[in-house]
């Protein structure tokens, strides 16, 4: 019993460390910047509420100006994509706050149907831009050991923020409207003082032209075109359709039950704690394991815990479980899937992947609302859980089909990108030769090509080429020689 007392201390230290230590600097003033823009994320939880009660709008009106606000998110999330690839993650940040934070203070004072839909567009649009460049710098700056970690915190941030925005936006708005929307562009330019000071550039510098390491140019037609990836994409845009069930569809079957909009808040609300409690324990439970089978247990919880929904009736309760039950797949496929979508993209073009992924949350939060919306209305409740079970079904059957490809893509790519780095430092060293662009030479495959100024040689495979260099240190089998993965795969 007495070193019973000093071992829980101990073993909780030691858990917090495993959680939360170890990330680097940027990434922690990223996370603040992120936790203070969500604090005062008000304009999009109250946009319809706003232009139905303060402004006297229909509520098909608000709905498409809602609708608009998700259009320009979409279009801003591929913009911002090439930007933070082409001019730096940075500056793109910073470009996105500063114009949301003018925009939402616009949008307290813009009178007109269309001027006020003009202006929510390019709200969203502004809002979502900054999305991928704040994806690729955490990538860029945090070891890929430790990406769902780092993503798994940054989500943490957000729904942290969200929880407290939302309950702090009901006592501000008694005072009006218009300091909600105030209070948002406040702290979304604060975010951008935060990185201003504390985050630095993370792009990746582009290599000398004529180098070996030269990166290809990689566009948005490559994006589309990495099968792989596109797969991984569609898998999450399914996952995301269930999700919207949440805060669209059930909100409606509730209403029609004779439940009132308390009890719906108290059981969406039950969304937000879940993450804040169990973000942090659930990604060290799945720490290291097969990322496949996890993001298939996490559709599988997502689709079938909806389905739940179809037992509820009038119980709060099975509400409630229902909401838990996918709240945990989303608390596991979330820093899951962004960490391979970060591993899946080249170094040179994380922007543009991390902007086609916004593109699956941002085409369901179209075609989430409208297709529970349809089925409700002409097949009846039933039928939107049903098929939230059967989607979810199918998501996690290609997770498992798909997620084992691009893994094993991603840990090919993580390796020979650590191969280039660590080679590339040994060619700087001082009296190392200045190594040349290598050759192609019409070696037949499986033979080995020269390469001038660098010590071993290049050899022609089936996709691409295999570099080999000499190590001081003799591999298990007695080699000097370090055989990268093939290039051009």
């Amino acid at each position: 019993m007495t070193t019973a007392a000093p071992a829980l201390p101990t073993r909780l230290r030691s858990a917090l460390t495993e959680s939360v230590g170890g990330l680097p600097a940027e990434f922690w003033w990223l996370w603040l910047s992120t936790l203070v823009n969500k604090l005062g994320a008000f304009v999009t939880t109250f946009m319809a509420l706003y232009l139905t009660t303060e402004r006297g709008y229909s509520a098909s009106y608000a709905g498409m100006v809602v609708a608009l606000y998700g259009l320009g998110a979409a279009v801003g999330s591929l913009i911002g994509g090439v930007l933070a690839d082409r001019l730096g993650r940075r500056p793109t940040v910073l470009a996105s706050q500063l114009l949301t934070a003018g925009c939402t203070a616009a949008l307290a004072y813009t009178s007109g149907r269309l001027l006020i839909a003009a202006v929510a567009l390019l709200t969203g649009l502004c809002a979502n831009a900054g999305r991928p460049a704040i994806s690729a710098i955490i990538a860029d700056v945090v070891p890929a050991a430790d990406r769902v970690r780092a993503f798994s915190l940054n989500y943490w941030a957000i729904n942290i923020g969200f929880g407290v925005s939302a309950a702090v936006a009901g006592l501000i708005a008694l005072g009006g409207f218009r300091p909600l929307f105030l209070a948002d562009a406040a702290t979304t330019a604060l975010c951008a003082m935060v990185v201003f000071a504390k985050v630095r550039e993370s792009r990746p510098t582009a290599p000398e032209p004529g180098r070996r390491d030269e990166a290809p140019q990689v566009s948005l037609g490559t994006v589309f075109r990495d099968r792989r990836f596109t797969a991984l994409v569609s898998m999450t845009f399914l996952f995301a359709v269930i999700m919207q069930q949440g805060s669209s569809t059930l909100a409606v079957v509730m209403g029609r039950e004779g439940l009132s909009t308390t009890q719906y808040g108290l059981v969406i609300g039950l969304n937000g704690l879940l993450i804040v409690v169990l973000q942090i324990p659930v990604t060290r439970l799945i720490r290291g394991r097969d990322r496949a089978r996890v993001l298939m247990t996490a559709a599988l919880l997502a689709g079938w815990g909806a389905a739940l929904t179809a037992l509820a009736g009038t119980s709060v309760l099975l509400y409630a479980l229902s909401v838990a039950v996918w709240t945990v797949g989303e608390v596991v496929q979330v820093p899951t899937n962004m960490s391979l979508v970060a591993e899946l993209s080249p170094t040179h073009a994380r922007g543009r992947y991390q902007g086609v992924s916004s593109l699956a949350w941002s085409g369901a939060s179209f075609v989430g609302p409208a297709a529970g919306g349809l089925l409700l209305d002409h097949a009846g409740a039933g039928a939107v859980w049903g098929g939230c079970a059967l989607i979810g079904t199918a998501a996690g059957v290609g997770y498992l089909l798909v997620g084992r490809r691009a893994d094993a893509t991603a840990t090919a790519r993580t390796t020979a990108t650590a191969a280039r780095t660590t080679t590339a430092a040994a060619d700087r060293r001082p009296g190392a030769a200045t190594p040349a662009a290598p050759v192609r030479s019409p070696a037949a495959p499986g033979r080995w090509a020269a390469v001038p100024g660098r010590p071993g040689g290049r050899r022609r495979s089936g996709c691409g080429w295999t570099h080999r260099a000499w190590s001081a240190t003799p591999t298990p089998s007695g080699s000097r020689w370090r055989s990268p993965a093939p290039t051009g795969c």
